[in-house]
């Protein structure tokens, strides 16, 4: 079993040796389907309302329907809503790097990274606040030497972009919590399989 992974990785690599990169992108887009499939409900009620917390408990009940035992997806869920917002902080570096291209200041790979490791840390509790990323933005902006005028540009297109954040977000919670599940070593049972196993 410890050589497995090896086994896994040389037989990929054959079959992308003789087929090409695409088949990957190919196995990941299934992958991705299917558990973009199992989402879907909580990905449309978050790009709906732009609201995480309206999705929540569809989330919470669609991983345990997926398999992921009760125990890690109540505590694994909630807690990503303050701790795990994906969409929240990718969207922040590329507004602040948006920003400051349109005003012409360039910025250092330094400055970059600073800006990307801050605004993890900022954009860590934003996700009870409607636009949140926004305020978070317009409070980080000057911190970085940016204008702060440029966030009435970036307002005209937040409602679209935060139907996009949520989505992202309320996705990359209920992605966590099965990588939680198998990182602990339990197995994922859809709950008809568990159901059954009961009786």
């Amino acid at each position: 079993m410890r050589f497995a992974p090896i086994g896994v990785g040389a037989a990929l690599a054959v079959v992308v040796g003789s087929k090409g990169l695409s088949v990957v992108v190919h196995l990941l887009a299934m992958i991705m389907s299917f558990f973009l499939a199992a989402v879907k409900e909580a990905a449309i009620i978050a790009f709906s309302t732009t609201s995480s917390e309206a999705a929540l408990p569809k989330a919470m009940e669609s991983m345990e329907a997926f398999g992921v035992p009760r125990l890690i997806v109540s505590f694994v869920i909630p807690l990503g809503y303050s701790f795990n917002l994906d969409g929240t902080t990718l969207y922040l570096p590329l507004a602040t790097v948006f920003v400051a291209q349109a005003s012409g200041i360039e910025l250092s790979i330094s400055q970059q990274l600073f800006i990307g490791v801050t605004i993890m840390l900022a954009s860590k509790g934003g996700a009870g606040i409607s636009r949140g990323s926004i305020v978070i933005l317009a409070g980080l902006l000057p911190t970085f030497g940016l204008p702060l005028s440029a966030v009435a540009v970036l307002l005209s297109i937040d409602a679209i972009a935060d139907m996009g954040r949520t989505t992202v977000n309320v996705i990359g919670n209920c992605l966590a919590s099965v990588v939680i599940a198998k990182w602990e070593g339990l197995p994922l049972k859809p709950v008809e399989i568990a159901e059954k196993e009961r009786t």
